[in-house]
């Protein structure tokens, strides 16, 4: 009895460790660097883990959104590796800030130019993307993986609502409400208005301080007034105690 114990229990955790090291935890995602706003532009990252233990990820080839099309997309560079973007021509225009857009990015490649993502390590590729649409919630994104053995992985499988994530999802990038600061603008428009608030309390406070100047320099001229005013009338009063005392002095010697 102890025995098929303990031989049930070495199978539940020899299962377990099966589903934890299992390759569909770890699959291609997309993650934006601080926000994706609705109306927006941001940097997003394809995150790549390497699944293998005998090979490399030596190419990564990202699918945009075909229904909701991105303009612009500016990967950065990362060291050893090349990265090319495709556009495609649009069915229907892209109006961006007021301009009419024709194309729009249909697909990145990243290729590797050394060892690629050897096993063990994962590889992070920056794209800067947008305008983001305002009109739904998140873009799905089909990442194909390719290794050196020339395996290939294609994570294009779109995760539905309610249901178990499938074994190769797709990357999907969760879209947050819309700001007023799409571009920059509203942001520099705040600048403006707090330069322009400084300036005129600036300007407020010189207004009081040359109003207490003024002040200052009313009360000094006051002052200099009553000053003399007093300076005058002590000389008189001493004046008139002299005449008094030589006075009173003859009157009584003629006595």
């Amino acid at each position: 009895m102890k025995a098929s114990r303990i031989a049930a229990v070495g199978a539940v955790a020899a299962s377990a460790v099966v589903v934890l090291s299992s390759p569909a935890l770890a699959h291609v995602s997309v993650q934006p660097e601080g926000a994706a706003a609705k109306g927006g532009y941001a940097t997003v990252n394809f995150k790549v883990p390497n699944e293998r233990d005998n090979a490399s990820t030596t190419k990564l080839e990202v699918t945009f959104p075909a229904d909701h099309p991105l303009s612009s997309a500016m990967p950065a560079p990362v060291p050893g590796w090349d990265a090319k973007v495709t556009k495609a021509e649009l069915d229907k225009p892209l109006e961006v800030h007021g301009n009419k857009v024709t194309e729009a990015v249909s697909k990145i490649t990243w290729t590797a130019t050394g060892k690629g993502v050897e096993p063990g390590f994962f590889q992070k590729f920056p794209v800067s993307v947008g305008a983001l649409p305002e009109d739904t919630d998140e873009l799905v994104f089909k990442a194909v993986q390719t290794y050196s053995n020339d395996e290939v992985v294609r994570w294009i499988e779109v995760p539905q609502e309610g249901e178990e994530e499938p074994e190769h999802p797709a990357p999907v990038l969760e879209l947050s409400a819309a700001e007023d600061d799409h571009h920059g603008s509203s942001g520099a428009e705040d600048a403006a208005e707090d330069d322009a608030a400084s300036a005129e309390e600036a300007s407020d406070d010189a207004s009081a301080a040359a109003a207490n100047t003024t002040a200052d320099s009313g009360d000094s001229d006051t002052s200099d007034t009553t000053a003399r005013v007093l300076g005058v009338v002590g000389i008189v009063v001493g004046a008139a105690g002299v005449a008094y005392g030589v006075l009173a002095g003859r009157r009584r010697g003629n006595a």
